[in-house]
């Protein structure tokens, strides 16, 4: 465990203490601006300041907006990937599972240059393709761009949380669907009422994990906004975090903001474990 509690303590404890110091101070000009700056005391200002922005609190609605469409897509899509693997009738499994999974192993920052290069008009094969129909999409509009977000996320992510349901359904014992069968279960009733009840630990898990990595949103918009005029600079609080932080050089209002949108995830994550417990135990 040593190794492990050294790491725990550099990469999480130590940043967050950090920050904790950070957020409780600010940089202040004297006089008329002529004598520098120095660093005061400002106790909770900064968090008051974080939390009455109105960027910051519009970034939290996008969020909400984004999570609204990103995890039914994201989990429902890995859910039906996952259950038509594993069905009887499927062939070359090993070939779709990793067909899959591959674009989990384009970082993610590649993975959005490649949607924006196929988003693009006259660049892309898929406005080529929609033209030969004589069909038009702006995927970059301010009406399309959240789904267009969506789309490249869940195309990176999806594969991996199908390999987890995947090795869950993997752990149901065989005579339980074979029981099911004899029973004259057809393939969705097995799925719906055998598999997914026994299954729930891994989507109340992996919906937690999609739900934590939602609300910290960066790569997808930050790479989109140059190419469209439907996201701001401080479009989700990530983004609002990098703004104050590296383009006004507020560190304590950054910190500030970054510990109320960990402090988000820790309530997201008691929320969705309660109701996960709840819907097990139903």
């Amino acid at each position: 465990m040593g190794p492990f509690l050294l790491l725990f303590l550099v990469t999480l404890v130590a940043p967050i203490g950090y920050a904790a110091y950070l957020s409780l101070f600010r940089e202040q000009s004297s006089g008329l601006g002529f004598g520098g700056t120095e660093t005061v005391f400002s106790g909770l200002g900064n968090y008051v300041r974080a939390a009455t922005n109105p960027s910051f609190q519009e970034g939290f609605l996008h969020i909400a907006l984004y999570c609204a469409v990103y995890i039914p897509v994201m989990i429902g899509g890995a859910l039906v990937l996952a259950l038509l693997i594993d069905s009887a009738a499927a062939r070359a499994k090993r070939f779709f599972q990793l067909a899959a999974f591959l674009p989990h192993a384009v970082p993610g920052m590649i993975a959005a240059i490649i949607w924006v290069f196929l988003y693009t008009p006259g660049l892309s094969p898929v406005h080529q393709a929609l033209n030969l129909f004589g069909a038009e999409a702006d995927f970059l509009g301010p009406d399309a761009i959240l789904f267009s977000m969506v789309n490249a996320a869940a195309w990176q992510w999806i594969g991996y949380n199908m390999v987890i349901f995947y090795a869950a359904l993997q752990a149901i014992p065989r005579e339980t669907l074979e029981a099911a069968t004899v029973d004259g279960a057809g393939g969705l009733r097995t799925a719906w009422a055998v598999k997914l009840p026994m299954i729930r630990s891994s989507v109340v898990l992996t919906t937690l994990f999609t739900s934590i990595g939602a609300i910290q949103l960066f790569t997808e918009p930050e790479t989109f906004r140059a190419h469209t005029a439907g996201l701001s600079a401080d479009w989700s609080p990530t983004m609002f975090i990098y703004q104050a932080a590296f383009s006004q050089h507020d560190f304590g209002l950054a910190a500030a903001a970054s510990l109320l949108l960990a402090l988000l995830g820790v309530v997201l994550s008691f929320v969705v474990t309660k109701l996960g417990n709840r819907w097990k135990e139903a």
